[in-house]
């Protein structure tokens, strides 16, 4: 069964409902990114930026995959599917997804402020419990902050990220710029023989990928393209 690697970003999601970060009226219209994005701006108000992805998880309840979503969870009937995602919503394993790897966190999980990658202070929120009220403690005795890689933060997972990539023999790029990196580079890990399929609406996004098969429309539609084009 062939290897078909996706990496997806905030467009992947906006179908289902979910602003992205940067557009203008996105999430960080109202919140500068150093307040609640950064270690110093949890350090100087944990409880700013408890409170701002409660906000956040709230406004992700009761969101549905797409039909790009399910489109993609349906290739695993023909292909080995791994997706590498930059998104922090669960809508991948919603859809029904069964390998998902999240590089920049996860909305509804919390952890360690000491060591935020020790698992036996993970804890996943439900969406009838999504809110944690500040100054609640990890099992480690440290505050319980958000399962999100702050600016600044490594990246955990980027290595098997790279080791997925490296092994797709059909790698496709869902609604991301290609300009935030580690992720943006993943691209130069795919094989020299492995067909890259870029779906954005705009043309521009990967346009310095040699090769590369565009499919200048958004995540479902793209999708439905795709699947086309792999028959």
């Amino acid at each position: 069964m062939k290897k078909l690697v996706i990496l997806t970003g905030a467009g992947m999601s906006v179908e289902s409902g979910l602003k992205t970060f940067r557009d203008a009226d996105g999430l960080w219209e109202n919140y500068p990114v150093q307040k609640v994005a950064t270690h110093e701006g949890w350090n100087n108000d944990p409880t700013l930026v408890t409170n701002f992805y409660n906000m956040l998880r709230g406004k992700c309840i009761g969101t549905k995959p797409c039909e790009g979503h399910k489109l993609i969870a349906e290739l695993e009937k023909e292909y080995e599917v791994r997706v590498i995602t930059q998104n922090v919503d669960n809508l991948h394993e919603a859809a029904g997804s069964s390998k998902v790897l999240h590089l920049h966190g996860e909305l509804m999980k919390v952890c360690s402020s000491k060591d935020k990658e020790d698992p036996r202070c993970w804890q996943t929120l439900t969406e009838d419990n999504y809110e944690v009220k500040p100054g609640t403690l990890a099992p480690d005795g440290s505050l319980l902050r958000p399962y999100i890689v702050f600016f600044g933060e490594a990246v955990p997972y980027m290595e098997q990220a790279i080791e997925w990539t490296a092994e797709a023999d059909i790698f496709v790029i869902i609604g991301t710029s290609l300009a935030v990196y580690p992720a943006a580079s993943l691209v130069y890990h795919v094989k020299a023989n492995a067909p890259i399929y870029v779906i954005d609406p705009s043309s521009s996004v990967g346009m310095s990928i040699p090769g590369v098969t565009h499919i200048t429309k958004g995540a479902s539609e793209g999708m439905k393209e795709l699947i086309k084009l792999l028959k």
